[in-house]
Formats: C-alpha cells, structure tokens, sequence
C-alpha cells in the first residue's frame, strides 16, 4: 500500500493543521502549538526524503511510470478508511474522519519541491479582502452585494517553477523625429529618419510559471507578485490542513511560456531607451534565451466560487499576500450610463474646441 502521512499532536494525539495567522502546526483538540521544524524532526512524523527536485535529473533517470497512475487508492492511519486521489494529489483531507494527510511518495526523491512559501493570510481574513476587490469595481449589479453566495473557501498549494535565465541579443526600430519652426511668414517641418539599434543582456531570477495544468493560467499570472524572499526549505508540515497538487506539466512543456515572459520584458525595457522621438516603430528582433534553470516550488493560493444569478464566477486569492483577482458580473445599465456619461463628456469637450475656433 503507497506510504501516507497525517500530523498527529504529540500531547493528545489529535489531528494537526498549519495555521497562517500563527506560523505553526496547531493541534484541533487541545490547541497545543508546534513549530513544523519540532514535529518534523523531534516529533511524528519525520520528514519526507529526497534532497529535492533537479532538472538534469529529472529528464535522465526520474521514471514516473510508477507514480503517475490515474488514480490511486491510499488508507487513513486514524480511521482506516481508503481514500481515491488522483494522480497529482500530494496533500488532502480524508472524507471519512477530517484528518489532514500528506501523501509522501507524491512528493519524495526527484519530485520533492525545493522551496515553498506559507499560508500568511488567514481565511478569517479573506471575506475583507474580497470585499475591498469588489469595492473597486464601479459596473457591479446594484444587488451583487446582498445576492452573491461565496461557496467553500479551499486553500491550496499550487506548484509552479521558477526560472532563472538570461536574455541575450538586439532589437532594431525604425523612428521619426519631426521638427516645426517659424521662419518669418513661412513654418518649415523637417523630418528625419533614423534606424535605433539596441543591443544588450538582461538576467532574470525567479520567473514563475504555473505548473498544474487544471490551474487557469491568466488566473495564476494574475495572482502575481509573490514576495520570494519568504521562500522557506520545503517542509511536509506546511501542508497539514491544505490540499496540495504535485506539478504535471514539465519545465521542458512551460520553458517557452517563461522565456516569453522574459523576451517580451526585455523588448520593453530597450523599448524605454528610445527616447526624444516623435514615432518609433519595432522593426526586428534577435533576443535568445540562454542557460535556463529551474526550480520546483509550491505557492498559497485560496480558490473560491461565487454564485449570483445561477451563473458561477471564480476567484483566487494569493495566501502570502492577499491580492484577489477574478470574474465579475458587469451591471448592463450602469455599463450604458457610465458610457453615455464619458461619451457626454467627449461631445462636451469638442463642442468646446469647435466654439475656440469659430
């Protein structure tokens, strides 16, 4: 039978969960506290093998043959019941008894995450969150407030990698610089042509791509920035009381996604450089992405639902910072009178110009 772990209180033996707000394992019956390094290696159980994950590695000897079935049955060390997971579930409830279990083999050897960031934000604190997102959407139905239903709130330890890379090469414009002076009775306009080349080198550090395929990417990007500095030495005990998702999308499958992140970022910035021109235009680019590696973290995020009008919307929340993104339904008639209103603000202002040259 596939190795599992639950978190058990060393005093009374009940179920452990990591809590945000305390930066501990918190036992749910006597509500003794621990730190995670305490029962990781002074208490029960110990921690999970594998000095981490290695890309190099990974693509020539990992063989996942074994470990990425479908679907695989695990038994509850507290109840005996058996529990179906999927294929990339590495931290979950059981159904039966409540207890938080990780499952080891999901995330030992080769596919041990080498870093992961904590839940910070407590869930306690999420619905103030979410309504300081909602307060700032002027288009909201009059009723979204007291019509809404969120539904389960699920905290999740999303994995993603992180890429450290360097970009490398040149990009070319074409610009204009156009020059009107007065010469008497006469206004004469010169205009020059020019071809910019900007040549250089840019290194990036941590760049983050999601790593779950059922993870909505937009939504993850979205969720951005984490702070990596509170990146922490992967430990089991942070998953205690989340679910947690082992990566199935490769770094080989998510390599292009990064670098264009990257490429594009350092178009951007040469961009910046062409200054005191009346029009650039991109005219080629020759920017490689060279020396990438990677890093296999596991991230907070809560995910959420919300119902209004039959019709459901999803949301994340990113668990280190408390940044909320989402779908939100769009009021059809304050979409029309926030339009006519900036639509009556335009004809004001070219009445007004028509009027100064009359």
């Amino acid at each position: 039978m596939p190795e599992i772990k639950d978190y058990k209180c060393p005093t009374c033996g009940g179920a452990l969960a990591y809590n945000a707000g305390e930066g501990k394992l918190v036992c749910g019956s006597c509500g003794n506290q621990y730190d995670v390094d305490y029962i990781i290696s002074g208490g029960r159980p110990q921690d999970i093998e594998g000095t981490g994950f290695d890309w190099g590695a990974y693509k020539e000897d990992l063989d996942l043959s074994q470990s990425m079935d479908d679907m695989q049955v695990y038994v509850c060390q507290s109840c005996g019941a058996e529990i179906e997971t999927d294929r990339n579930t590495a931290a979950t409830k059981c159904p039966f008894c409540g207890s938080n279990v990780v499952l080891n083999e999901r995330l030992k050897g080769g596919l041990k995450p080498n870093a992961i960031i904590p839940f910070k934000i407590t869930p306690k604190t999420l619905p103030q969150a979410i309504q300081k997102f909602y307060g700032k959407k002027r288009l909201l139905p009059r009723d979204f407030f007291t019509e809404n239903h969120i539904g389960k709130v699920q905290g999740v330890y999303v994995p993603f990698w992180l890429f450290d890379c360097k970009v490398d090469g040149n990009v070319t414009y074409n610009a204009q610089r156009v020059v009107t002076v007065t010469d008497g009775e006469y206004r004469v306009t010169t205009t020059s042509f020019y071809v910019l080349y900007r040549d250089g080198e840019m290194r990036f550090e941590k760049v983050p791509v999601d790593a779950s395929v059922k993870m909505d990417n937009d939504l993850m990007d979205s969720i951005e920035p984490f702070n990596y500095n509170e990146l922490v030495d992967f430990n089991s005990g942070y998953l205690a009381g989340y679910l947690a998702d082992r990566f199935d999308s490769t770094p080989d499958e998510e390599l292009d996604r990064a670098t264009g992140r990257m490429i594009n970022s350092t178009i951007d910035i040469m961009r910046e450089s062409t200054v005191g021109y009346t029009s650039v235009q991109q005219r080629s680019t020759n920017l490689k992405a060279l020396n990438a590696s990677v890093k296999y973290v596991l991230l907070p995020v809560y995910l959420l639902n919300c119902t209004y009008n039959g019709k459901e919307y999803r949301y994340a929340v990113n668990g280190q910072t408390g940044k909320v993104v989402g779908e939100l339904p769009i009021s059809n008639s304050k979409r029309l009178g926030w339009f006519g209103i900036v639509g009556g603000i335009a004809f004001a202002a070219s009445f007004l110009i028509s009027m100064l040259f009359v």
